[in-house]
């Protein structure tokens, strides 16, 4: 009977999984899976034992807020502004375009609601509040990074290009998406005069129980004469950073996850911690770092407002890289001549 019900489960959760792709062998796709430079991702083992004895930290049900101002049409040529909207969802406007990293406005993060994470605060701007949006940037497809319903009221509204990794445009034309363009690390489209770059992240991808890694993770980089916004996505610390660093410079913005964070074990070979992230910033040379990736779901063990303070006190030591903490719907703005404001 346990078999069977196994067997039932796979096959429902098959349900949502997505197309694999189909490619020559790389440095990173082995002809069925993707695989990061650095092997190994959370044992399942390892997963259900936290699921059976963790002790996560209190949250609030939801902290409601209200919406911050409707950000401006467009920046001017030169200036870049950076609005943290909530999670991995941020509006970056610069030399004229807007993109949206990982939207998510949705109240849940997940496949049906009753095996979805819910949201615990509101995002930073309404929806109605979004200027016109040029292009989409979706580093991987965890359901608290693609929402589809998100997506599906962007591209009616705002009619943007997507841009993914290898495989992943596949599974969004399964939901109606066409103006899709799909990058492999090392890789770049241009829109707009910005040109989209996708770069290595230390990850995974996942829809379903049948489709592991079966679709390319990535970050971006957003390179303009007025200087470079790196979006890390989701992440773990790992050799690219370095790799990164020296194929671009330091870039002039650097958006870095910074939770879940604890249990280590489960989460550090997928994910950044706030220490991790400050070594990343350092490694980068960024002039100035956002931190993303908290206080909208509760993924980890930490308690609401627990990574952020984990930040702060990292970058009381010496030497510690400039990191701008933004709460959801506040933005940074930036000039070339003086670095920021």
């Amino acid at each position: 009977m346990r078999a069977v019900l196994i067997a039932l489960l796979c096959a429902g959760c098959c349900e949502f999984s997505g197309p694999r792709w189909h490619g020559r062998v790389t440095d990173h796709f082995d002809g069925e899976r993707f695989h990061n430079q650095i092997p190994g991702d959370p044992a399942l083992a390892d997963l259900v034992r936290w699921r059976r004895h963790r002790a996560p930290g209190a949250w609030p049900d939801f902290a409601d807020a209200p919406p911050a101002p409707a950000p401006p049409i467009r920046v001017t040529e030169g200036e870049l502004r950076i609005t943290f909207v909530n999670h991995a969802t941020v509006l970056i406007q610069m030399d004229g375009l807007n993109v949206l990293t990982d939207p998510i406005w949705g109240d849940v993060a997940g496949p049906v609601p009753y095996i979805a994470r819910k949201r615990r605060r509101p995002p930073g701007i309404r929806f109605e509040d979004l200027p016109p949006i040029d292009a989409v940037l979706i580093s991987h497809d965890h359901y608290d990074h693609m929402d589809i319903a998100t997506l599906q009221r962007i591209s009616a509204e705002h009619h943007p290009r997507f841009v993914v990794g290898l495989g992943q445009g596949a599974l969004l034309e399964s939901f109606g998406f066409h103006r899709v363009t799909e990058l492999d690390w090392w890789q770049w489209t241009s829109i707009g005069g910005v040109r989209v770059w996708g770069v290595p992240a230390r990850h995974n991808c996942r829809r379903g129980a049948c489709d592991r890694n079966a679709r390319l993770w990535l970050g971006f980089v957003l390179r303009s004469h007025s200087g470079d916004v790196y979006f890390a996505g989701d992440t773990a610390y790992g050799p690219h950073f370095q790799e990164i660093a020296d194929h671009f410079g330091a870039p002039r913005v650097a958006l870095l996850p910074i939770a879940p964070g604890v249990p280590r074990l489960l989460f550090g070979p997928v994910h950044m911690d706030a220490r991790d992230a400050t070594t990343a910033a350092r490694t980068l040379g960024a002039r100035t770092s956002i931190p993303i990736h908290f206080g909208t779901f509760a993924q980890g063990d930490e308690a609401d407002g627990e990574a952020e303070a984990k930040l702060r006190a990292a970058l009381r030591q010496p030497g510690s890289p400039r990191f701008v903490v933004l709460k959801n719907g506040e933005s940074f703005t930036s000039s070339p001549a003086v670095g920021g404001s």
